[in-house]
């Protein structure tokens, strides 16, 4: 049983760290991890120069983090994340808790993994996660102020387009008035016109004796003019 919980995943087979705890953080980890955010963000094009096209940059997996913060396995190759795979192991699923940790502290020890290694692995995974969350929320905060900029620069377009409509249909309405005024004061120019040939064409033809009716008209007065004379 213990044979087959020490068989190494695939990606816990990276080189041991020959420093002096076993998994400890670079020197230079959070400066690649830092890098590998900076490389996300000019991809996404969230970065300041970017303009903030896309969502904050984010790495695939935590197994990324880890990497990109340069995390190395401790002594053996054994890591506190194979702890907790052998821990979900189903040959010790229906184990008490005590008797789990016996199993899994025999384990450990006929393997020579070191409890202090594992223990300042997990130290070093939790902070990497730790600073990596923190940079995701800075990187959030510059999206958002990046955003509440373009918002604020599109508000103020729509603004200005919006009282530059508002003028020209304004300006269109001033123009039908205008012109609705126009057509007014032109029909009462042309009714004067009327009038005044009805009243030179009245003198042009014998005038009536018809006690009702419109004799002033232009039509009574062309009535009058087609009518016999006596």
């Amino acid at each position: 049983m213990f044979k087959r919980m020490f068989q190494l995943s695939p990606t816990e087979s990276e080189t041991p760290s020959t420093g002096r705890n076993g998994s400890i953080l670079h020197p230079s980890g959070m400066a690649k991890l830092s890098s590998a955010l900076q490389r996300e963000s000019e991809r996404s094009g969230t970065g300041v120069a970017g303009a903030a096209k896309g969502v904050a940059p984010a790495l695939d997996s935590f197994e990324e983090v880890y990497v990109s913060a340069g995390i190395k396995a401790p002594g053996k190759n054994y890591t506190i994340l194979k702890v907790a795979e052998m821990l979900n192991s189903k040959h010790l699923a229906d184990m008490a808790p005590e008797a789990k940790r016996s199993s899994l502290m025999m384990a450990l020890e006929a393997a020579g993994a070191e409890i202090g290694d594992l223990l300042q692995d997990a130290v070093a995974r939790n902070r990497v996660l730790d600073e990596y969350e923190e940079k995701r929320q800075e990187h959030v905060k510059r999206f958002e102020a990046i955003k509440a900029d373009e918002n604020a620069k599109l508000h103020a377009e729509l603004e200005r387009l919006t009282a530059q409509y508002r003028s020209r249909i304004q300006a269109n309405l001033d123009q039908v008035a205008q012109e609705q005024d126009n057509s007014r004061g032109w029909q009462k120019r042309k009714q004067m016109e009327s009038q005044r040939i009805t009243d030179a064409a009245t003198f042009c033809v014998p005038q009536s004796n018809s006690p009702s009716g419109n004799v002033n008209g232009l039509t009574a007065v062309l009535e009058r003019a087609a009518s016999p004379r006596r």
